[in-house]
Protein backbone atom coordinates (compact mmCIF):
# COMPACT_ATOMS: atom_id res chain seq x y z
CA UNK A 1 0.00 0.00 0.00
CA UNK A 2 1.15 3.40 -1.11
CA UNK A 3 1.97 6.44 1.59
CA UNK A 4 -0.80 8.90 1.02
CA UNK A 5 0.64 12.27 0.49
CA UNK A 6 -1.34 15.35 0.29
CA UNK A 7 0.73 18.57 -0.64
CA UNK A 8 -0.70 21.32 1.13
CA UNK A 9 -0.12 24.66 -0.86
CA UNK A 10 -1.04 28.43 -0.52
CA UNK A 11 -1.35 28.67 -4.37
CA UNK A 12 -0.73 32.46 -3.85
CA UNK A 13 2.92 33.37 -5.65
CA UNK A 14 1.50 31.24 -8.59
CA UNK A 15 -1.54 33.97 -9.14
CA UNK A 16 0.46 37.37 -8.40
CA UNK A 17 4.15 36.39 -10.08
CA UNK A 18 3.90 35.66 -13.56
CA UNK A 19 7.53 33.94 -13.41
CA UNK A 20 6.58 31.61 -10.13
CA UNK A 21 3.30 30.92 -12.77
CA UNK A 22 5.41 30.58 -16.10
CA UNK A 23 7.82 27.99 -13.90
CA UNK A 24 4.90 26.60 -12.37
CA UNK A 25 2.27 26.18 -14.44
CA UNK A 26 -0.57 24.08 -12.27
CA UNK A 27 0.99 25.51 -9.10
CA UNK A 28 3.90 24.62 -6.95
CA UNK A 29 2.07 21.96 -4.72
CA UNK A 30 1.25 20.08 -8.19
CA UNK A 31 5.29 20.07 -9.04
CA UNK A 32 6.07 18.78 -5.26
CA UNK A 33 3.11 16.19 -6.28
CA UNK A 34 4.19 15.43 -9.29
CA UNK A 35 7.81 14.29 -8.42
CA UNK A 36 6.70 12.08 -5.36
CA UNK A 37 4.43 10.57 -7.49
CA UNK A 38 7.24 9.32 -9.49
CA UNK A 39 7.85 7.16 -6.92
CA UNK A 40 5.31 3.65 -7.11
CA UNK A 41 5.36 3.52 -3.09
CA UNK A 42 4.16 7.39 -3.02
CA UNK A 43 0.13 8.35 -3.55
CA UNK A 44 0.39 12.17 -3.69
CA UNK A 45 -2.63 14.44 -4.05
CA UNK A 46 -2.42 18.23 -4.24
CA UNK A 47 -5.44 20.73 -1.98
CA UNK A 48 -4.95 24.99 -1.46
CA UNK A 49 -5.72 27.57 0.90
CA UNK A 50 -8.61 28.30 -1.98
CA UNK A 51 -10.36 25.14 -1.82
CA UNK A 52 -13.17 24.42 0.79
CA UNK A 53 -11.66 24.47 4.00
CA UNK A 54 -8.74 24.82 2.25
CA UNK A 55 -8.53 21.41 1.33
CA UNK A 56 -8.13 19.69 4.54
CA UNK A 57 -11.55 18.14 5.45
CA UNK A 58 -11.92 15.28 7.99
CA UNK A 59 -12.23 12.98 4.98
CA UNK A 60 -9.11 14.03 3.11
CA UNK A 61 -7.02 13.99 6.52
CA UNK A 62 -8.36 10.68 7.30
CA UNK A 63 -6.82 9.38 4.19
CA UNK A 64 -3.62 10.84 4.49
CA UNK A 65 -0.61 9.73 6.24
CA UNK A 66 1.94 12.54 5.81
CA UNK A 67 1.27 16.17 5.42
CA UNK A 68 3.63 18.09 3.45
CA UNK A 69 2.89 22.13 4.07
CA UNK A 70 3.73 24.95 1.57
CA UNK A 71 3.42 28.41 2.53
CA UNK A 72 4.91 31.48 2.52
CA UNK A 73 2.96 34.50 2.14
CA UNK A 74 -0.93 33.86 3.57
CA UNK A 75 -0.55 32.70 6.55
CA UNK A 76 -2.92 34.65 8.05
CA UNK A 77 -5.79 33.25 5.82
CA UNK A 78 -5.70 30.02 7.30
CA UNK A 79 -8.73 29.07 9.05
CA UNK A 80 -7.88 28.95 12.93
CA UNK A 81 -10.00 25.99 13.27
CA UNK A 82 -8.49 23.83 10.43
CA UNK A 83 -5.47 24.12 12.38
CA UNK A 84 -6.56 23.08 15.17
CA UNK A 85 -8.27 20.07 12.86
CA UNK A 86 -4.69 19.50 11.40
CA UNK A 87 -2.89 19.44 15.13
CA UNK A 88 -5.54 16.99 16.00
CA UNK A 89 -4.44 14.39 13.05
CA UNK A 90 -0.94 15.09 13.76
CA UNK A 91 -1.50 13.84 17.62
CA UNK A 92 -2.68 11.01 16.15
CA UNK A 93 0.19 10.17 14.03
CA UNK A 94 -0.45 11.82 10.81
CA UNK A 95 3.29 12.61 9.90
CA UNK A 96 3.94 16.70 9.20
CA UNK A 97 6.52 18.20 6.84
CA UNK A 98 6.62 21.97 6.72
CA UNK A 99 8.19 23.46 3.87
CA UNK A 100 9.72 26.81 3.08
CA UNK A 101 8.74 29.55 5.27
CA UNK A 102 6.26 26.80 6.84
CA UNK A 103 7.79 27.56 10.02
CA UNK A 104 5.81 30.94 10.37
CA UNK A 105 2.29 28.92 9.52
CA UNK A 106 -0.05 28.44 12.00
CA UNK A 107 0.20 24.57 12.34
CA UNK A 108 3.85 24.99 12.64
CA UNK A 109 4.10 27.60 15.30
CA UNK A 110 0.69 25.72 17.15
CA UNK A 111 2.61 22.34 17.17
CA UNK A 112 5.91 23.95 18.79
CA UNK A 113 4.27 26.16 20.92
CA UNK A 114 6.58 29.23 20.25
CA UNK A 115 6.23 32.55 17.69
CA UNK A 116 8.79 29.58 15.47
CA UNK A 117 10.81 32.93 15.33
CA UNK A 118 14.54 32.25 13.21
CA UNK A 119 16.59 34.80 15.68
Amino acid sequence: MPIRVTVWGENVHEKKNQAVADNYPKGMHAQIASLLNADAQIAASTVTLQDSEHGLTMSKLDQTDVLIWWGHAAHDLVDDAIVERVAARVWQGMGLIVLHSGHHSKIFKRLMGSPANLH
